[in-house]
């Protein structure tokens, strides 16, 4: 009996120790990766730890050390030690509180000590070694403009803790980068190296390695008959094919098709076969890269199926996607479509509608019974149809802001779709706040006053799209940022409105450079497009001039020297009044032709010009119609200055040109810098007083400098431009300009000012001196296209055709570039008798358009020109512009 208990206290005994055993081994393990321990009995109470018989304690203090950066309390409390709180020792209290602390991720050992031990109070000390600080990093294997832009996008700052998150995020980002640039294979290897200029500092050396780029070899479509494989791929938006050219593979196979069919008469096929292997064989990419980035791609699978539900094919759905790589750094994308059945619209039932009759929703819905299912058409025309209206747009603008439309299936028989269209009204909408956010310098009132939602009014869609249409056309702030927030409040039934801007710079200055009649001109342009005249006085708004009245102020100055000096001023006031919007300018204009007195002979020419006028926006047609109506009075004054002008005995005399000039126009452009929509149409008048007509002289017996003393035209011109975006900002604009110089009397006849020069980038010099206006046309030298090339007059009609496809590379805040091709075609003639509209001088070629704020649009252009000019070869042919707002145009 004795042995028998012995043994029995012996298995106790072991037991017991293979308990400790095990629980040791236990917190080991799971402090092993945060490398955290468990000290116990450092103290002189260590004996009172019986390690077989774990007894509870109450937490009597807690000591921190071996940390420099963080706050003692703040990780007691994390750790969760706090004073008073009780704990069994041994357990698994301690081991607890060292992973909430390692889960912080902030250090790279911890320890947990026992102090002491008093009664039932337990002191614990924890030791902790921090993670290091990140001191610098630095990149191998990027480009410096990668780098900046990974600098942003990893937004690393000195002095943050080196945690495994921070690596980890690091990688991922990097990785993203260049994998959105089409290195689908990156490799991105973090290497952290200590800092000895500083403590506990860390470098990190973020080494990459782009590899090559993957491209798309190919995309092979299975399962599609209602869709070819290319109008699949065409649906792909981002995710597109390697460009190749190769026109004779499968040649063979191509030309027997084709004969095959021709003596079928199967012309269809013919067109199908030839269509599909241009497909397959030519292949251009130009504006989208043919790279694989994964997100875009899922987002192409779902274009796909829009792209099948657009012609009836509802429940269409990618079965499978695959890639496989190629040896050649390419990869092949397989992709596997379920099209499904064709669907057809039935019958389409509006409940819920008080305001509107069935009727007028089925008939702006635009959908009608047999048409075929299209989900696209559908959600387009009940919520927002940028093209024309929507049901959305009848409620929204009627200030039905809180109106919802849910289309429903309510029943599927075969073929055909019934639909309940369940609408719900809510109650109109009232304009409570209308406010402005971000403007610096412009003043609120040029702003409030082209805003076209006002407190107590219902609220229009209509009129907040177009209210950030007129503050683009402004200029004064950046159109691609320009956002209405609109804040309904559904208890009172009331909306807020905040539009946001951002400023951006509207002065301009132009340095320019020119080459003209014989010499080098230089000109120095200044354009204060928000000016403020009411503070020009007050020394506290020059910074750098005061500004924010939005009125123009613009000052030229061109010369080449004492021989020839220019400058001109204007001033614009765009709300005369303040309550309308009358454009009032006025402006004033000198130059000076001067041989200085070479040769004894001592020649001037000299022009000084004012004008006035009053511009307004009309209300009917529509209001995007703008009427101005300006008094021009100019005289010349020539002095010895003979063959100035294109008629003889000219050299000495004074002319005078006064005319009324009234213009017509209509702009909708929705935006000034990179149009996408709209069109702009000007048409302008102007007249001379007809003083041969009543002053009864023989105008065919007078020397020139009485016969044109006072001169008299009436002249016509015409510009029309229509903008088309036919792809995701690819715009297609295309012009027409014509000009008309017409004689009241026909001794008279045409005259010899006021003419129409073509060609050139428009920024020729002496502009002014016989009010001559140049027409930009590329690909031919400046004014070559002239009625008779040998002669200098120019011609009393013109005609120009413009076609432009244009596509932005930028269109951010400090600067719009948009590259571009274009063709071109005009001509000149003496009068409207020998007008041929199809004799034209054609041209093609490309070019780049820069909007900086500073300096306005500036162009460079390469045009060849495909007709010669007779008697001067070299006018034609290759040549390069440089433009100026707009000048070529």
């Amino acid at each position: 009996m004795v042995v028998s208990l012995e043994k029995t206290k012996r298995k106790k005994y072991i037991f017991k120790w293979l308990t400790y055993l095990m629980v040791s081994l236990l917190l080991i393990c799971l402090n092993q990766k945060s490398f955290g321990q468990i000290a116990i009995g450092k103290s002189d109470s260590s004996d009172d730890i019986d390690y077989f018989n774990p007894k509870q304690y109450i937490i009597g203090g807690v000591t921190v050390s071996g940390i420099k950066y963080l706050d003692p309390t703040v990780l007691t409390m994390l750790s969760g030690f706090t004073v008073g709180k009780k704990i069994r020792v041994p357990g698994d209290d301690i081991a607890e509180g060292i992973k909430k602390l390692w889960n912080q991720g902030l250090f790279d050992d911890i320890k947990v000590s026992v102090l002491k031990i008093e009664g039932d109070q337990i002191f614990l000390e924890i030791w902790l070694k921090e993670r290091p600080r990140l001191s610098k990093f630095k990149f191998i294997g990027a480009k410096k403009s990668q780098v900046d832009d990974l600098r942003d996008e990893l937004s690393l700052t000195r002095g943050d803790v080196v945690t495994e998150n921070l690596l980890n995020r690091a990688n991922h980002v990097i990785r993203r980068y260049f994998v959105n640039k089409g290195f689908y294979n990156v490799d991105v290897k973090i290497k952290e190296i200590a800092d000895t200029t500083t403590t506990n500092g860390v470098v990190l050396y973020f080494k990459i390695d782009k590899n090559k780029k993957v491209k798309i070899y190919d995309i092979n479509v299975e399962g599609n008959k209602a869709l070819t494989a290319h109008q699949v791929k065409k649906a792909m938006k981002e995710t597109k094919e390697k460009g190749q050219f190769t026109p004779t593979k499968d040649i063979e196979k191509l030309i027997y098709d084709v004969v095959k069919n021709t003596l079928k008469f199967n012309l269809d096929e013919i067109i199908t076969t030839t269509q599909d292997y241009a497909h397959e064989n030519i292949k251009i990419r130009i504006f989208k890269p043919s790279k694989y980035i994964e997100s875009n791609f899922k987002d192409d699978l779902d274009n796909i199926i829009a792209k099948y539900q657009e012609i009836g094919y509802r429940d269409a759905a990618i079965v499978s996607d695959s890639i496989a790589k190629n040896d050649d750094n390419t990869i092949s994308i397989y992709i596997k479509v379920d099209e499904g059945n064709k669907y057809y619209f039935r019958n389409i039932n509006f409940v819920g509608n008080t305001v509107y009759s069935n009727e007028d929703l089925k008939n702006v819905l635009g959908i009608d019974k047999g048409d075929v299912y299209n989900k696209q058409l559908l959600e387009t025309n009940l919520n927002f149809n940028q093209n024309g209206f929507d049901v959305s747009s009848l409620y929204l603008d009627n200030g039905y802001l809180f109106f919802n439309a849910t289309p429903v299936e309510v029943n599927v028989v075969n073929d055909s779709i019934d639909l309940e269209i369940r609408i719900m009204e809510g109650k109109q909408a009232r304009i409570d706040k209308v406010s402005i956010k971000g403007n610096d310098r412009t003043n609120d009132h040029v702003i409030m006053r082209e805003i076209r939602t006002r407190p107590g009014e219902l609220f229009n869609r209509s009129q907040v799209i177009r209210t950030t249409r007129e503050l683009a056309q402004l200029k004064y702030f950046n159109q691609e940022t320009i956002r209405p927030d609109i804040k309904p409040n559904w208890e009172k039934g009331t909306v807020d409105i905040e539009y946001s801007v951002e400023e951006q710079s509207a002065d301009q200055i132009e340095v320019s450079g020119g080459y003209g009649y014989g010499t080098f001109i230089g000109t120095l342009g200044l354009s204060f497009n928000n000016f403020s005249l009411k503070n020009f006085f007050k020394k506290d708004s020059w910074k750098p001039i005061p500004s924010g009245d939005g009125q123009k102020l613009a000052l030229r100055f061109q010369a080449y020297g004492k021989g020839y000096i220019s400058y001109n001023v204007s001033f614009t006031e765009p709300w005369l009044g303040g309550k309308k919007p009358n454009a009032f300018t006025v402006g004033y204009n000198h130059s000076l032709f001067s041989n200085t007195g070479r040769n004894n002979v001592k020649q001037k020419f000299v022009i000084d010009g004012f004008n006035i006028g009053l511009a307004r926006r009309l209300q009917w047609p529509d209001d995007f119609f703008t009427v101005g109506t300006f008094v021009n009075l100019q005289r010349y004054k020539l002095s010895n200055y003979s063959d100035i002008f294109a008629f003889q005995n000219s050299g000495n005399g004074d002319y005078y040109n006064i005319n009324l000039s009234i213009s017509i126009s209509r702009n909708s452009v929705d935006n000034p810098l990179y149009p996408r929509s709209g069109s702009e149409l000007s048409l302008t008048a102007e007249f001379t007083p007809p003083y041969s007509l009543f002053d009864g002289r023989d105008y065919s017996k007078l020397p020139a400098n009485e016969k044109y003393k006072f001169i008299e035209y009436h002249k016509w011109k015409f510009s029309g431009g229509v903008y088309s975006e036919l792809a995701p900002k690819l715009v297609l604009f295309s012009r027409a300009k014509f000009g008309f110089l017409g004689a009241y009397n026909n001794d008279l006849g045409i005259t010899p000012f006021e003419r129409f020069y073509l060609g050139g980038d428009g920024l020729s010099g002496y502009n002014n001196f016989d009010g001559r206006e140049i027409i930009g046309m590329r690909g031919y030298k400046n004014e070559s296209i002239k009625p008779n090339p040998s002669l200098a007059q120019g011609g009393a009609v013109y005609s120009k055709y413009t076609l432009e496809m244009r596509y932005p590379l930028t269109t951010s805040a400090s600067s719009t570039i948009y590259a571009f091709t274009f063709l071109e075609a005009g001509n000149t003639w003496a009068n409207f008798d020998q007008f041929e509209p199809f004799k034209l001088y054609r041209t093609a070629g490309f070019g780049v358009r820069i909007f900086l704020p500073i300096f306005g649009i500036l162009g460079l252009d390469y045009g060849y020109g495909l007709d010669e000019i007779p008697g001067n070869p070299s006018a034609s042919k290759g040549q390069f512009h440089f433009s100026i707002n707009n000048s070529i145009d």
